[in-house]
């Protein structure tokens, strides 16, 4: 299954890229549990607090295309560097903002533009340009794993941390922890160069954003991404809020989020070794499609701790493992060369869609006092993300690399 993971240097890259992701996307991921202390805390209201973490979700996938076209042209050690130490400093100052624009400003834009730039784009892109395309999908699940590792660690250790020690406390605890990164970004990126040349004969970066942007797969991409980003969006910021209108206690919601990174581990590393067996696109469709079902399967259970466990196992099977059929749909239309950029934009879509899954969440409590609405938003669009995914024209299975595999 992953024994082109064994080749010389293969397993230090990948494990590397995984670990930048289990610190960064671990904290990250875990934003939501501040939200109702914050609120208590501040008086700031729901949907100010919301609109905050929904900035982040856009500024986050904004980033993605940005850092990617930088690590194209200078390399991919300072983006790094450079996003972890940002994220790490706008971690720290968000508990001394008293007001919304505050929060809007550390939350939903410096810290977004420095998780941005070290993370998916610009990571999937360094190892896809340095294994060979038989070790990529492999790689890129458990790149991807790396991830979910991340929040069935952190979320219920900060959850225990705002318990103990307020927010602000767990928060300062996240900005030290993020600097646990660098060493990682030192050996991911250790002997690493630009790949961009201006003399390409394929005429550079300029004219692989035209092609990309011509191609009505490229498009379709974009559209089941969108609703992936609206969906964990929605999700990851919301829930806790959801667990609190059901009457259970704050660890359900912890515990949920744990759950969610624990199955997507899993979810991660299997998705990563079908990618050289079914062509991707079938495997988004499948995924996606899953998620509708767990959405009403959920919406017809009583609201009790142990629905939400089983929910969250079920939509962490897929939670994130869309982005290594992604990825890989972007690399076999386009190449490797500029797949930090290409994926970049893939991942912009998928956060305008974060946004809306966050802000409009907010909304739907304070002005109906519940989420069902989004719900069922939730349903119609993940159904629409797996229908869209089928017209894409994605090349057959390599028999060579389904037998290698």
């Amino acid at each position: 299954m992953f024994q082109h993971l064994r080749q010389p240097g293969v397993m230090t890259l990948t494990l590397a890229a995984a670990g930048i992701l289990l610190i960064v996307m671990g904290i990250r991921q875990s934003t939501g549990l501040y939200l109702s202390p914050i609120n208590t805390s501040t008086g700031l209201g729901i949907v100010s607090l919301s609109l905050a973490l929904a900035i982040g979700q856009f500024v986050w996938g904004a980033f993605q295309p940005i850092a990617g076209a930088m690590a194209d042209h200078w390399g991919p050690r300072p983006v790094l560097f450079g996003g972890v130490l940002l994220f790490a400093i706008a971690t720290a100052a968000t508990p001394f903002m008293t007001d919304g624009l505050g929060f809007a400003i550390t939350l939903g834009i410096v810290s977004a533009a420095g998780a941005g730039s070290a993370s998916f784009s610009v990571l999937m892109g360094v190892v896809a340009q340095r294994l060979p395309a038989e070790a990529r999908g492999s790689a890129s699940g458990v790149i991807n794993a790396g991830s979910s590792l991340g929040q069935f660690i952190i979320a219920p250790f900060t959850q225990k941390l705002i318990q103990m020690f307020g927010w602000m406390s767990a928060m300062w605890t996240m900005s030290i922890l993020a600097l646990a990164a660098l060493p990682l970004v030192g050996k991911l990126t250790d002997h690493t160069t630009a790949t961009h040349k201006p003399a390409d004969s394929t005429g550079g970066l300029r004219q692989a954003l035209r092609d990309s942007l011509k191609s009505p797969s490229y498009g379709l991409l974009h559209a089941g991404f969108f609703t992936c980003g609206f969906h964990i969006a929605f999700l990851v910021t919301h829930l806790p809020g959801e667990v609190d209108l059901c009457g259970l206690p704050a660890s359900v919601a912890s515990w949920s989020l744990a759950i969610i990174g624990l199955a997507n581990i899993a979810g991660s590393l299997y998705v990563g070794s079908c990618i050289n067996r079914f062509r991707s696109k079938y495997i988004l469709c499948a995924m996606y499609g899953s998620r509708a079902l767990l959405v009403i399967w959920y919406l017809l259970m009583p609201k009790e701790a142990w629905v939400f466990y089983v929910f969250a196992a079920g939509l962490g099977f897929t939670w994130l493992a869309t982005v290594p059929p992604t990825a890989a749909l972007v690399g076999k239309l386009f190449g490797a060369r500029y797949l930090a950029t290409l994926f970049g934009l893939t991942l912009l879509s998928h956060q305008i869609g974060g946004f809306l899954g966050a802000w409009l969440g907010g909304l739907a409590i304070a002005n109906y006092g519940d989420l069902t609405l989004m719900w069922y938003a939730d349903i119609v669009l993940a159904t629409f993300a797996a229908l869209v995914n089928l017209p894409i024209k994605e090349a057959r299975i390599s028999p060579v690399l389904h037998a290698t595999s």
